[in-house]
C-alpha cells in the first residue's frame, strides 16, 4: 500500500504470498530468488497530500530550500498564518490517523528537542531533524511516544541544529566510553523518530547532514536506519566515513504483513550494498524480531539474502542491531486504533512485564523465548554472515 493512501475501511494487513515453487513443485529457497526476481524498479517515494509551512520555517534558509523543493516536485505548499498546525482531526481516530499521516510540515524544532538526550544502546545522542513517518508499521514505534495526529513534521532550522552539535563532542556515554566501540567517536542518531529516505526527496535534510559530519574534523559519527531504498542522492557523496546508514529488515512474513509502504527488503539490501561499495559503514537493523512460528526458517532465509547482499564488498563494514518486538500498554491502545483489524501478536498474557528506569511498563518476549532467540541470531549471524559486528541485542 503506498504510505499517501490508506482506506480507513479496510485493514492494513494483507497476506503473506506463498513461496515459489519450481517446475517440480518444489520449494524455492528465497536465497535462490534473484533469476526470478522481477526487474528494478524505481524507489519508492512518499507524495503527501497536504503540505504546509509555518510563518517560523519560512524565516529559516534551509525552510525555504523545502519549500522550493517540494514545489519543483508540482506539489503546492499552504503557508500558514499562524505556528499552529490545524485540520488534522477526523471524526474518528482512524480518519485523524489517515489524514495526518498524508500531510507533511515545514516548521521549526521546539527547544526541547535542541537539547539532546542520550540514546542508548545505539548512540551517544538523539539528534532530531524530523519527526513522524509516513510508513504503515503495524508495530510502529512512535505509537505512545508522540503526542497527537502522527503527521510528519521536518525541520527548518536545520542549520541551527547541525552547528549545535559541537559542544556533544566527546560527551557521550555509549560509543565515547565503550571500548569495544571506541572506533566510532562520538555517535548522533538522527532517525529515532523518523525515517530519513521516506523524507530526503522532499527535505535534502540529510544529505547536508551526511555533508556537515564529512567536513567535521573530529571523532564523530552520523547514524540513521531506514526502510527505504532510495539512496542515489548518497552515492558519491563526500562522507568521510563519518555517516553509517542502516536498513531495517524483517523477515517475510513481517515485511510484507506488517510494514505498509515501505520498500521490499531485497530492495533495501540492495541499496545497502550500494552505499557499501561506495565506502558507507552500513548496518542491519533487525526489529522488530517477533518469534512467529518456524521463526528459524523465516529468519535464517533473511540472513541468507543479507550474505548474498554484501559478498565481495571489499572493506565492509558491517555491523547488527537486534531489536525484540516489545510494547507499551499506551502504544497497544494506539495501533489497535490505527490498525483494528491488526494480526500482529500484542496478547500482555504471553509476555514478560518489565518495569523501564523511569518506572514505565513495556511487554517482552518471556526469558526462554529471549535466550533462546539471543542464541540462535548470535550463532546464525557469526555463522552465515562472519563479517558482521553485532552491536547490541535488547
Amino acid at each position: 500500500m503506498q504510505p499517501d493512501s490508506v482506506d480507513v475501511d479496510e485493514p492494513l494487513a494483507v497476506d503473506v504470498p506463498p513461496a515459489p515453487h519450481d517446475a517440480s513443485g518444489e520449494r524455492v529457497p528465497i536465497r535462490d530468488l534473484a533469476g526470478l526476481a522481477p526487474p528494478p524498479r524505481p524507489a519508492r517515494r512518499w507524495t503527501p497530500r497536504r503540505v504546509v509551512a509555518t510563518p517560523a520555517a519560512l524565516d529559516h534558509p534551509h525552510g525555504r530550500r523545502i519549500v522550493g523543493r517540494v514545489e519543483a516536485l508540482g506539489i503546492e505548499v499552504e503557508r500558514l498564518r499562524a505556528n499552529r498546525l490545524t485540520g488534522l482531526r477526523g471524526e474518528t481516530e482512524r480518519e485523524t490517523y489517515a489524514r495526518a499521516k498524508s500531510t507533511l510540515a515545514i516548521v521549526v524544532s521546539p527547544p526541547s528537542r535542541r537539547r539532546l538526550q542520550p540514546i542508548a544502546p545505539s548512540a551517544d545522542w538523539r539528534v532530531d531533524l524530523a519527526e513522524g513517518c509516513p510508513a504503515h508499521c503495524q508495530y510502529c514505534y512512535l505509537a505512545g511516544s508522540l503526542s497527537g495526529p502522527p503527521v510528519t513534521r521536518v525541520y527548518a532550522d536545520l542549520d541551527e541544529i547541525l552547528d549545535g552539535l559541537a559542544e556533544y563532542a566527546g560527551r557521550g556515554t555509549v560509543t565515547s566510553r565503550d571500548a569495544r566501540r571506541a572506533e566510532e567517536g562520538t555517535t548522533f542518531e538522527a532517525s529515532c523518530y523518523t525515517d530519513p529516505l521516506a523524507l530526503e526527496h522532499l527535505t535534502g535534510s540529510w544529505r547536508r547532514a551526511v555533508e556537515h559530519f564529512a567536513g567535521w574534523d573530529a571523532p564523530v559519527q552520523l547514524r540513521w536506519t531506514t526502510k527505504y531504498d532510495d539512496v542515489g542522492t548518497f552515492v558519491g557523496l563526500a562522507h568521510a566515513g563519518r555517516t553509517r546508514v542502516r536498513f531495517s529488515v524483517n523477515c517475510l512474513p513481517v515485511s510484507t504483513r506488517f510494514e505498509g509502504g515501505t520498500s521490499p527488503v531485497p530492495a533495501r539490501l540492495a541499496a545497502l550494498r550500494r552505499l557499501a561499495l561506495d565506502g558507507y559503514p552500513v548496518g542491519l537493523t533487525i526489529a522488530p524480531i517477533i518469534a512467529l512460528p518456524d521463526w528459524r526458517t523465516h529468519y535464517g532465509e533473511l540472513l541468507d539474502l543479507v550474505a548474498a547482499a554484501v559478498d565481495g564488498v571489499p572493506g565492509l563494514d558491517l555491523t547488527a542491531e537486534l531489536i525484540t518486538h516489545r510494547f507499551t500498554p499506551g502504544s497497544r491502545e494506539v495501533l489497535l486504533g490505527w490498525y483494528p483489524r491488526t494480526r500482529l501478536e500484542m496478547d500482555e498474557t504471553r509476555r514478560s512485564r518489565k518495569h523501564g528506569k523511569f518506572g514505565a511498563v513495556k511487554f517482552v518476549y518471556p526469558r526462554e523465548t529471549m535466550t533462546e532467540l539471543r542464541s540462535w541470531f548470535t550463532a546464525e549471524l557469526t555463522a552465515r554472515v562472519p563479517a558482521c559486528r553485532i552491536l547490541y541485542w535488547t
